[in-house]
């Protein structure tokens, strides 16, 4: 399933539209500022939604760092000039090593546990401000992960082929929120996902993880996810394996490991192998012109065009 979003390059289409309508003096300009208003609130909504998620992932990497006596930096946040989202996520920068397992396992797996739990919230009520619609030809969809179809199922049902869902820009930005934490959970060098899978199995973990990158890259060939290589090239500069910790033989308890392999399994509930698809959609029945002409008793004829 694939879905759309009712806003994006509009909002500036709309602010030219809307001024070159203005300095005309056409009396369409005021409509087509109510246009550039409501896309201007969906941006505004998208966008402090998204902050929000950014900005709670990077406080409970904050707060677990100072916990443990890191010094540390407060998050960054990293703009974006292009793409649907308009930004690249956020960092925070530590200067001390971490003393232990214990204190890389808590500051690794706090930051997507604190991103995703408006994630949830805002992805379940923006699901609910969506509605469905027809399904129209146009350049681009969005795939949706697991976690996203069952929550469009359990509040539509199962949507037909010609039909899709047209996205609240709250649900977009949850749809961003699972996207950035789940490959921030994937279990490689620096990411959270490599933080908690380091803490979780030590020193064991580094031929592990060589095994799953080599992995990746065989399906990115093999299913020509060709989107997903400059991951893997900025995964490769980084480092493959995480470094140890000062101490890495301090032992988590049963209840961490729990959490730490439960976190690590979302991935495969809250990623898509291709999250931006062209569309290759044609209507069965596609729309035509017709005319009919009409003759009268005056002998005088009437021509009806429609578009159906």
């Amino acid at each position: 399933m694939f879905f759309r979003v009712g806003f994006g390059n509009e909002t500036l289409h709309s602010l030219l539209l809307s001024t070159c309508l203005s300095i005309a003096g056409t009396e369409s300009a005021a409509h087509h500022w109510l246009l550039f208003g409501q896309h201007l609130w969906n941006a505004f909504l998208f966008s402090s939604a998204l902050m929000f998620i950014l900005t709670c992932h990077e406080l409970g990497h904050y707060i677990q760092s100072r916990r443990y006596r890191l010094r540390s930096s407060l998050p960054f946040f990293l703009p974006l000039p292009f793409g649907p989202f308009g930004t690249f996520g956020a960092v925070i920068a530590m200067d001390d090593e971490v003393p232990h397992s214990k204190a890389l396992f808590d500051i690794g797996i706090t930051g997507p546990l604190a991103g995703l739990i408006p994630t949830l919230i805002f992805l379940y009520y923006g699901i609910q401000w969506s509605y469905i619609g027809p399904r129209q030809p146009s350049e681009l969809e969005f795939g949706d992960p697991l976690l996203f179809q069952w929550i469009v199922y359990w509040n539509f049902g199962h949507l037909p082929p010609d039909m899709m869902l047209y996205c609240h820009p709250i649900a977009f930005a949850a749809w961003a929120g699972l996207l950035l934490t789940s490959l921030n959970l994937m279990p490689f060098s620096q990411l959270d996902g490599g933080h908690v899978f380091y803490a979780l199995l030590g020193r064991r973990s580094i031929p592990i993880v060589h095994c799953i990158f080599v992995a990746a890259i065989i399906v990115i060939i093999w299913y020509q996810l060709w989107h997903w290589s400059l991951l893997l090239i900025l995964i490769a500069l980084m480092g493959v394996s995480h470094p140890p910790t000062a101490n890495d033989k301090v032992p988590l308890k049963p209840f961490r490991h729990f959490l730490g392999w439960a976190t690590l399994l979302f991935v495969f509930i809250g990623i898509v192998p291709t999250p931006l698809n062209p569309d290759n959609y044609e209507p069965e029945k596609k729309p035509v012109w017709y005319c009919q002409i009409q003759h009268d008793f005056n002998n005088e004829t009437e021509t009806n065009c429609r578009f159906d």
